[in-house]
């Protein structure tokens, strides 16, 4: 495959399972805390620069939880389908990623606000995407 038809074939990828979690409406993460696993749920995920970004505040134990350990999975299921993201989560401290985020969900901003000190985006690196059902075959993406 060339350069190009990679990086298509990637966009696709993480377009469609932005897709699916914003069609989901809320999604679950899981951390870890020392060695208990802590899950949670979520509800954003914005493509930034080529990357599915969820949002947080810093002052929350999961913005702590990613920071001591950026391995995480998300799990959502929608109409008899789910799925399961097994992803590093990275910090973007870039105003311009925590505005990208709070354009795409301007109800945060009654909470949040890019210069604040405390909004927190996460991009997802190394991702492996799992979409499953009991009738279908399962098909993983990477991003």
């Amino acid at each position: 495959m060339e350069k190009l038809e990679i990086e298509n074939l990637e966009m696709e990828n993480l377009e469609k399972v932005e897709k699916f979690l914003k069609e989901a409406g809320t999604y679950y993460l899981a951390t870890v805390d020392g060695d208990q696993p802590r899950v949670r749920p979520f509800g954003t995920a914005n493509i930034y620069n080529g990357k599915i970004y969820i949002q947080t505040g810093k002052v929350k134990d999961v913005s702590k939880q990613l920071h001591a350990n950026p391995k995480a999975e998300i799990c959502v299921f929608k109409d008899g389908t789910w799925l399961r993201i097994q992803c590093e989560l990275i910090a973007d401290d870039s105003f311009e990623a925590k505005k990208a985020m709070l354009d795409a969900y301007p109800q945060l901003r009654n909470m949040y606000s890019e210069d604040d000190g405390n909004t927190e985006v996460f991009y997802m690196q190394n991702a492996t995407a799992t979409f499953s059902s009991f009738t279908a075959a399962p098909e993983t993406v990477t991003f």
